[in-house]
């Protein structure tokens, strides 16, 4: 240690001074010492002193105790860059607190290269020693899991766990193939390899690790060097790395971890709000809502409610896709499909702009991403959209589109109700005879009229048949018809 700068052992040194100097100042302030050391009668005092001489042997153990503390963090589920800030938070929260040990609970199938290779540079520049312990059971560290734990200067596993499977794959799952693959796999050897070798484990299994992708049980890791205990539970494993030295960036340290307060860091609700966000699922749809609500608003002017959850949504949603290993190409389908779909209801396109829309949007759903992405070091689990999420929202979406088109095909249809179009077909009463011109009553109001079938009596019911300017061409209105005026 150079410099002014305070390692970990001298801040728990000061954490337990500053203990015991408040434990006195609130027994003084609360008038224990005055009563208890100091008494005014002689009687009192050779009472009192065999209490005041035992409370005072053993205050600086319980302050010490008292001072000691360990943080823990849980991480559960896939290696992102939210679970990443979580980590960085939790170890700068540990040495701000003067904590002993820093211990990360772990269970996972593996994630993003980048954020496992940022856990991995805090864990390393930690001034506080970190230990990585696989648990509950059942639990795993695979993939990236297993460079979380090689970086740890204590690697524990619960009994029922196990740890390994950290060859490199695409972000699909496959193989990566040529020279692209024989690059990221040595990269990855090389990267495994140096974090056993510095924290003194098995470095032929690092090896086998990464080419092989084996796996190991609890047991067959502790006998062949992998990890360092086997721990029931979080008390079993504090009482069994006590006394242990350890290497930090500020020199070796012994750890005291029996007895030590467990204090947990748990994610804030701002990163448990993106982890929710950080879904292939969520990212998609918010995505669709997004791009509706803007349609509407734009559409409807004013309407402002459209227009503020769809600009949420959007926004939203490209937070969610900056986390994961997104195709623009898919984005670039889905907004060709709403396009399409709009102009099938602008122009008399009869639905083929639909059938188009459609096809643009499934693609656009199973490209958003894609099996073929650049790989990761080691792999995200399986990140795509589900199948079912996609057959919804395209039934939706389409049923909804149709269902526009299809009304505006029947409103093209459809015979005007108002106007001079809607005369043709209407029914009048002749109010003079029509020989072969004469006036009716149609519609509501009186007109010109030329019979187009011979005179017309007056009082007799008339179909409108055209028009000629402002003169109607009518005739006898059918057998059983009769007429409207």
């Amino acid at each position: 240690m150079t410099g002014d700068r305070e390692g970990p052992a001298e801040r728990a040194v000061s954490a337990r001074r500053a203990s015991t100097e408040t434990a006195i100042s609130l027994y003084w302030q609360a008038g224990f010492f005055r009563s208890t050391i100091l008494p005014r009668h002689g009687k009192s005092m050779k009472m009192r002193a065999p209490v005041a001489l035992f409370l005072l042997a053993f205050l600086p153990l319980l302050c010490a105790a008292q001072g000691r503390t360990v943080t823990v963090l849980t991480l559960e589920g896939p290696i992102d860059p939210i679970s990443a800030r979580y980590v960085q938070r939790g170890l700068d929260q540990a040495a701000r607190d003067g904590a002993v040990l820093a211990v990360i609970r772990i269970d996972t199938p593996g994630g993003l290269s980048l954020s496992m290779d940022q856990i991995v540079a805090k864990m390393l520049a930690s001034p506080v020693p970190v230990a990585v312990y696989v648990w509950p059971q059942g639990a795993r560290a695979a993939s990236a899991g297993v460079f979380v734990a090689m970086a740890a200067q204590i690697a524990a596993m619960a009994p029922g766990t196990h740890i390994g499977a950290a060859h490199p794959v695409t972000s699909g799952g496959g193989d990566i193939q040529g020279t692209m693959g024989e690059k990221v796999l040595n990269d990855t050897l090389a990267k495994l390899k140096s974090l056993a070798q510095l924290r003194h484990r098995n470095v032929a299994w690092a090896d086998q690790a990464v080419r092989r992708s084996m796996s190991l049980t609890e047991s067959e890791a502790l006998a062949r060097g992998i990890v360092d205990l086997e721990a029931s539970d979080l008390e079993d494993l504090l009482q069994k790395a006590d006394g242990r030295t350890v290497d930090t960036p500020h020199g070796t340290m012994v750890l005291h971890t029996a007895g030590a307060l467990e204090r947990p860091f748990a994610m804030s609700f701002i990163d448990r709000f993106l982890g929710f966000l950080v879904n292939p699922d969520i990212a998609y749809i918010l995505l669709i809502i997004g791009m509706f609500g803007i349609i509407f608003e734009l559409s409807h002017p004013g309407l402002v409610a459209p227009g503020i959850a769809g600009g949420i949504a959007l926004l939203l949603s490209f937070i969610s896709f900056g986390s994961l290993p997104t195709n623009m190409g898919g984005i670039l389908f889905i907004v060709l499909a709403i396009v399409l779909f709009i102009l099938d209801i602008k122009l008399p396109t009869h639905g083929v702009l639909t059938a188009g829309g459609i096809i643009s949007f499934v693609l656009g759903s199973f490209l958003l991403f894609p099996p073929w992405r650049a790989p990761q070091l080691p792999s995200m689990p399986d990140v795509r959209v589900s199948p079912i999420t996609i057959a919804v929202m395209t039934v939706l979406i389409a049923a909804f589109f149709i269902f526009i088109v299809s009304k505006g095909l029947l409103a093209q249809r459809r015979r005007p109700t108002f106007g001079t179009e809607s005369l043709p077909g209407a029914r009048g009463i002749a109010i003079t005879e029509i020989a072969p011109e004469g006036q009716v009553h149609s519609m509501g109001e009186q007109w010109s009229a030329r019979s187009v079938e011979g005179p017309i009596h007056a009082g007799e019911n008339v179909e409108v048949v055209g028009r000629e300017g402002l003169r109607l061409l009518v005739r006898r209105s059918p057998p059983g018809q009769g007429g409207s005026s």
